[in-house]
C-alpha cells in the first residue's frame, strides 16, 4: 500500500513550505499538491523522482515507508538508495531509450550524470517499453555468445541493487570494467559487489566491487542484425557423445543410491 499522501503532507510541513510554495519549488500546480497530499492523485513516476531528489530520499522510501518523526533514512551507503541519473523526454513527456554505442562508452563513464551528455546520445522509443527508465548498450566482444558482437541490449534501470536476481543478465557500468553486459552469478552483496560471469565458458568469472559500481541495468530486450542460424543437425560423432554422457550421469545416480 503506497504512502505517498500522508509522507508528502508531512514532509511538506515538517519543511515549513506551504501547499504553493512546494508546488513553485518543484514547477507545478497547488492544485496537484493538494490532491496528491489529499489521495485523490498520486504523482506520475518523473515527478517521483523529483520529489524524492528534493526531500533527499529514495523512490521507495517516498512511496512504501511511513514516514514520521519516528523514522529514520537507511545508511547512504546503502545500495537501495537513489542515484542520479539523467533522461530525457519526448514532446509528450514520455521518456526516451537513449543508445550507448561502443564508441561511446568510455566517455558514458564521465557523463552518465550530465544531462547535456545524455542529451546528445541517440535516442529512440519503443511501444512495448512505456513505463519504467530504459537505456540501450551496443555490446563488444563473444563474452556473451550467442549473443554477436554489435548486439543491442536494452536494459531497465536498477534503483535497488538488492533486487538483482542471479541467474539472469545486465549491463553493468563500473569505474574498472566500463560498460558490460554479463549474467549474474549470485545475489548483490554488499560486502562484495557482484560476481559476473559469462555466456561463453572460455571468459573467466570475476566480481565487481560495491565502490566500483555505478549503475546497473536489467536486459529486457536485444536487437541484432545477425538473425540466428539453424541448430545443425546431430552427428554420429555428437549422439556417441551424448549417449556417453547420458550413461555417466546414470552411473553416478545408482553408484550414489
Amino acid at each position: 500500500m503506497s504512502n505517498i499522501a500522508s509522507n508528502l503532507k508531512f514532509l511538506r510541513k515538517r519543511k515549513g513550505l506551504t501547499q504553493q510554495q512546494f508546488a513553485d519549488a518543484l514547477e507545478i500546480k497547488r492544485a496537484s499538491v493538494g490532491a496528491y497530499e489529499e489521495d485523490r492523485a498520486e504523482p506520475k513516476y518523473e515527478l517521483l523522482r523529483k520529489i524524492a531528489q528534493f526531500y533527499d530520499l529514495t523512490m521507495d522510501e517516498l512511496a512504501h515507508d511511513a514516514i514520521d518523526e519516528k523514522w529514520r533514512p537507511q545508511p547512504k551507503s546503502n545500495a537501495s538508495n537513489l542515484r542520479v541519473l539523467s533522461i530525457t523526454v519526448d514532446g509528450n513527456e514520455r521518456e526516451n531509450i537513449e543508445l550507448v554505442p561502443v564508441k561511446a562508452s568510455a566517455g558514458y563513464l564521465n557523463g552518465y550524470g550530465d544531462p547535456e551528455y545524455v542529451a546528445d546520445l541517440p535516442k529512440f522509443s519503443l511501444p512495448i517499453f512505456n513505463q519504467g527508465t530504459y537505456r540501450a548498450f551496443e555490446i563488444k566482444g563473444d563474452s556473451m555468445l550467442p549473443l554477436p558482437s554489435g548486439s543491442i541490449i536494452i536494459g531497465e534501470y536498477v534503483e535497488n541493487w538488492h533486487d538483482i536476481k542471479s541467474g539472469q543478465t545486465y549491463v553493468i557500468v563500473s569505474k574498472e570494467e566500463g560498460v558490460v553486459y554479463k549474467r549474474i552469478a549470485y545475489k548483490f552483496k554488499e560486502e562484495k559487489g557482484l560476481k559476473l560471469i559469462s555466456d561463453n565458458k572460455t571468459y573467466e568469472p570475476y566480481w565487481v566491487s560495491t565502490e566500483d559500481i555505478i549503475e546497473i541495468w536489467k536486459a529486457k530486450a536485444f536487437i541484432s542484425t545477425e538473425l540466428p542460424e539453424p541448430s545443425p543437425e546431430p552427428t554420429m560423432e555428437t549422439l556417441t557423445s551424448m549417449m556417453a554422457q547420458m550413461q555417466k550421469t546414470i552411473k553416478s545416480v545408482v553408484d550414489n543410491k
